[in-house]
C-alpha cells in the first residue's frame, strides 16, 4: 500500500468512523509488545509498538477518554468514532487550539497537554506508542512498518 493510498484509506476511516477499529484493539491491547516500564518502549516494529500503546492507553487515557475511547460526556472527547480527531478542534475543547492535519500533529498535541493531570510526564517513546495504537485501531496497517518516530508521524496525513 502506498502512502497516498493509505493516506486516502485513513481519511476514509476518519471521515466514516474512526474508532470502531480502537474498541477492538483495546480488548487485545494486553497480548504481545514492548516493555512499557519506567517509561521505555521497546518495539522491533510499529504493530508492537501499538500494542504497548494499548496498554498504555488502558492505564492513561482511558480514565478521561473511556475504557473503549468513547470520550466523557461533559468531560474528554472520545478517541473513536465519527466525531474523534476532527481537523478543527471543536468549539467545547478545553485544551486543544490547534489543527491536526498529521498524526504528528496529534502526537505534538498529546505529548504537551497529556495526561490532562501531568502534562509532558510520560516518556517520548510512550507517547509515540499510544499514538501508534490510535493510528492502528483507526484502520493504519502497521504490519511491517518500523516502529513511528515523530517525524514519521509527519507522513500519516489524517485532513489533507
Amino acid at each position: 500500500m502506498t502512502n497516498g493510498t493509505k493516506a486516502t484509506a485513513l481519511n476514509h476511516t476518519i471521515g466514516f468512523g474512526i474508532g470502531a477499529a480502537l474498541l477492538l484493539a483495546i480488548g487485545c491491547a494486553h497480548g504481545s509488545g514492548g516493555d512499557t516500564s519506567a517509561g521505555t518502549v521497546t518495539a522491533a516494529d510499529a504493530k508492537s509498538q501499538a500494542t504497548a500503546g494499548g496498554t498504555l492507553y488502558a492505564d492513561q487515557c482511558a480514565s478521561c477518554h473511556g475504557d473503549h475511547g468513547e470520550g466523557i460526556p461533559g468531560g474528554a472527547p472520545s478517541v473513536v468514532g465519527k466525531d474523534a480527531l476532527p481537523l478543527d478542534p471543536p468549539a467545547s475543547a478545553k485544551y486543544r487550539k490547534a489543527t491536526f492535519h498529521t498524526a504528528r500533529d496529534v502526537y505534538d498535541f498529546v505529548k504537551a497537554n497529556m495526561p490532562a493531570k501531568a502534562p509532558g510526564s510520560l516518556s517520548e517513546g510512550q507517547y509515540l506508542a499510544i499514538i501508534a495504537f490510535d493510528l492502528s485501531a483507526n484502520g493504519v496497517d502497521l504490519a511491517g512498518k518500523p516502529p513511528f518516530t515523530p517525524d514519521s508521524l509527519s507522513s500519516v496525513v489524517l485532513h489533507p
